[in-house]
């Protein structure tokens, strides 16, 4: 009895040591097979379609990952350094701008005070020259750190390449995990696949959509940094409520007051298109899955990027849709209506 004791502790002690090995070991890499999982998953209806027609899932999921690199590695490698260009011309040509007739011309009442119109100015200046000053940075150590980067996105790659060809092996040794019986473990994939393609397709990829139409208009009507703000109005598409109009309207403004009327007319159209799809295409996507309260998802999104970086706008509300979604499995009970809403029946 003793002698059973002992070995139970003794297997639990080591189970508990190597866990936190694995842990310090994996964790430089936690984030690149968590980027290459999401990736598999976004990707896994162009997979569905290679592998009908391929009928060979390796080579199938080889045909998907020189897709992946096409659309976004060979791309991100000419894109990288004219942002890097376009980043330091912003940050230079921030310091000579005059913040403080603008002001002056829009809130005229407000700005009466010379002072307080200048020291607006110069937070305005300062908050501009930082937010420049950090992008150029970040993007240049993306290049200084080129070789911990290229064996990140190998990680990626492969990560990708499995979670496309053996998901229906991962799925299946995730459920033998679970501690739930089997109707609460189907219901449990179901939400959890319905809110990620929510998240995924109708929040973040929708998002950069309307990102990149607010772009569009940049680039044709030739707005000094487009792609730079063509950047930001993808991030403030993909978070709800805030929207690309933080971007394009005072960019619009800023083209009015330099007399350019015909540009800021065509920058205000391409917004109001990127709205269009913020106010009526996005929720009839999202209506058709399952839904999460808005205000959930944008703490998700904050907090995330707080924690994980640039990677949390995804990682934030997929945790916390998934302990909503593990809660009610628990309780085996329904959320209440307006936290997480299941899709209709038609």
């Amino acid at each position: 009895m003793d002698n059973d004791y002992t070995k139970k502790i003794m297997t639990a002690i080591i189970l508990i040591a190597l866990l936190i090995l694995s842990f310090f070991l994996m964790k430089p890499l936690i984030m690149s097979i968590i980027i290459g999982a999401i990736l598999a998953f976004i990707f896994s209806p162009i997979y569905n379609f290679v592998l009908k027609y391929v009928k060979k899932k390796t080579l199938s999921s080889i045909i998907v990952c020189i897709l992946l690199v096409a659309l976004f590695v060979i791309p991100l490698w000419y894109i990288i350094p004219i942002a890097i260009d376009e980043s330091i011309k912003f940050y230079m040509s921030s310091q000579e701008w005059d913040f403080v007739t603008p002001l002056k011309t829009i809130f005229p009442s407000l700005f009466q005070s010379e002072d307080f119109a200048q020291e607006i100015g110069r937070a305005i200046q300062t908050f501009i020259s930082k937010a420049a000053n950090s992008l150029m940075n970040y993007l240049s150590s993306v290049i200084l750190n080129f070789a911990t980067l290229t064996l990140k996105l190998l990680v990626i790659l492969f990560t990708f390449f499995f979670f496309l060809r053996d998901r229906e092996e991962i799925a299946d040794y995730i459920k033998s995990l679970l501690p739930f019986s089997k109707d609460v473990e189907k219901k449990l994939f179901k939400s959890s696949k319905d809110l990620t393609v929510s998240i995924l397709y109708g929040q973040i990829l929708m998002g950069l959509i309307e990102g990149i139409i607010a772009g569009i208009g940049f680039f044709i009507f030739d707005v000094p940094g487009a792609l730079l703000l063509t950047a930001v109005a993808a991030i403030g598409g993909i978070f709800p409520i805030i929207g690309t109009a933080i971007v394009w309207i005072p960019v619009a403004i800023y083209l009015f007051l330099q007399g350019s009327p015909v540009s800021a007319l065509g920058v205000i159209l391409f917004g109001l298109i990127s709205s269009f799809i913020e106010s009526f295409l996005k929720p009839l996507f999202i209506s058709r899955r399952a839904k999460m309260n808005t205000a959930i998802i944008l703490f998700g999104m904050i907090g995330g990027i707080m924690l994980f970086g640039l990677m949390g706008i995804v990682l934030g509300p997929l945790i916390l849709a998934y302990l909503f979604i593990i809660i009610e499995a628990y309780r085996n009970k329904k959320l209440p209506d307006g936290v997480i809403i299941p899709p209709e029946k038609e």
